[in-house]
């Protein structure tokens, strides 16, 4: 099969290259995915970088999620079948022509979507609801404050609060990430380049739930927008992993402060996962009210590409490779 590697094992965008390797085996309870497309994630850019080393037992290559059509099954495989139009979460190697996956990590393409809207659901998908429905407890009516909002996650959780009927404000730099987050249906919409956010979130009412992807530069702000009783949620560190925090502050509002990942999660806790999603978010999507937007697409050939446009950062949605 073709497949992406990093030249070296490490470097820029320009060390991913095309190699071939041998055709994966389905082994019990897993099944092979025959790749039409896959997801680019910023893991993906950390992993190339040495920054982000895949967990036991997953390929060494980059992908954390895909689409296709399952052309081989495993023992022990009940619930799909050879020709299955599926996408699934991936512990790595979606940058191939083939790649095998847990069975319990796969789900339907809803009707309608093609494989490259497909591919740009379930990492995402997974961590806005592992993050902001589980840990961060969004409910309908509450207000869910998203930083990096035109981010491949930003998009989603943006349609997912608002399929569950929760308001969102949304933060993102320039005019045009702004209006993009607002088309896609934040209630406020603030460029951190020019707008007051602190007064602006407060006007709002403040939070109930923030989903915080930029780490340090954020934490006077987050701490100052929430309400009583919200909760700060962690998914990545942009501008920093080292923040100063006002525990009494934290103590006076009753604010919970936690953060995950989903890669490192053990198997078992994603097909949980993905039971929940597909009972509590594939309707969404299915009815159409969560479609992340993909700004980009590269062949497997132009992985290093998609990377560089990644790295740009002046994305709105998803990028995603086609096989």
């Amino acid at each position: 099969m073709n497949v992406i590697e990093i030249a070296g094992g490490r470097g820029p965008a320009e060390a991913l290259v095309l190699a071939e390797r041998p055709d994966p085996t389905p082994g019990p309870g897993q099944v092979r995915i025959r790749v039409a497309a896959a997801g680019v994630n910023r893991p993906d850019l950390l992993q190339r970088q040495g920054l982000y080393p895949p967990p036991p037992g997953a390929p060494d290559t980059l992908g954390l999620e895909a689409a296709g059509t399952i052309d081989a099954l495993g023992s022990g495989v009940d619930r799909w079948t050879v020709g299955d139009r599926v996408c699934a979460l991936l512990g790595g190697g979606g940058y191939a022509d083939r790649v095998v996956a847990d069975a319990r990590h796969v789900l339907p393409i809803p009707d309608g979507l093609d494989f490259v809207q497909a591919a740009a659901l379930p990492e995402t998908v997974f961590t806005v609801f592992a993050n902001v429905f589980e840990a961060g407890g969004l409910k309908t009516g509450e207000t869910l404050l998203i930083h990096g909002a035109t981010s491949g996650i930003g998009v989603t959780a943006i349609q997912m609060a608002k399929a569950a009927g929760a308001r969102v404000i949304a933060t993102s730099r320039g005019a045009e990430k702004a209006r993009a987050a607002r088309d896609l249906g934040a209630d406020l919409s603030l460029d951190a380049s020019v707008d007051d956010m602190a007064a602006a979130i407060s006007a709002f009412g403040g939070v109930d739930v923030v989903l915080d992807m930029v780490g340090a530069d954020y934490a006077a702000l987050n701490q100052g927008a929430l309400n009583p009783g919200g909760r700060w949620v962690v998914i990545a560190t942009l501008t920093g992993a080292v923040a100063q925090v006002d525990l009494m502050r934290l103590m006076l509002k009753r604010i919970v402060l936690t953060g995950s990942t989903l890669r490192a999660r053990p198997a078992d806790e994603k097909a949980r996962l993905a039971r929940a999603v597909e009972q509590a978010v594939w309707p969404w999507v299915g009815a159409g009210h969560v479609r992340p937007p993909v700004e980009a697409v590269f062949s497997l050939a132009q992985a290093a590409q998609a990377h560089q446009r990644l790295e740009a950062g002046g994305h709105v949605g998803k990028i995603v490779l086609t096989v």
